[in-house]
């Protein structure tokens, strides 16, 4: 059984037992559970129920398990040719990591 379900403004694929890394979230907490009730589509066993827009009485039970990841380093270069500018930022996105306990449908 999986759900897909919406976490700050994105899509995910959510099945019991597996982990996700989701944009951060400010108040999360260590060891805090967190429930997700915007549930766009569940699968349960082949059983297709598709929300407008959203299923009526489905959810994503989630437990916080690092409220605050660092992403991989983007470096983003800014060059012109001949003028002698040359410009390079970093950046690290912030993310929460979730396990998923369970899909209620």
């Amino acid at each position: 059984m999986y759900a897909i379900v919406e976490i700050n403004g994105q899509q995910f694929k959510a099945e019991a037992g597996k982990k996700l890394f989701v944009q951060h979230i400010q108040d999360a907490e260590a060891q805090q559970s967190v429930e997700f009730e915007r549930v766009l589509l569940v699968d349960n066993d082949g059983a297709i129920t598709v929300g407008a827009p959203v299923v009526e009485g489905a959810k994503v039970v989630c437990e916080v398990v690092s409220p605050l990841v660092k992403g991989e380093k983007v470096l983003v270069f800014h060059k012109k040719r001949r003028k002698g500018y040359r410009k390079l930022n970093g950046h690290r996105q912030q993310f929460t990591e979730l396990a998923i306990k369970e899909v209620i449908a």
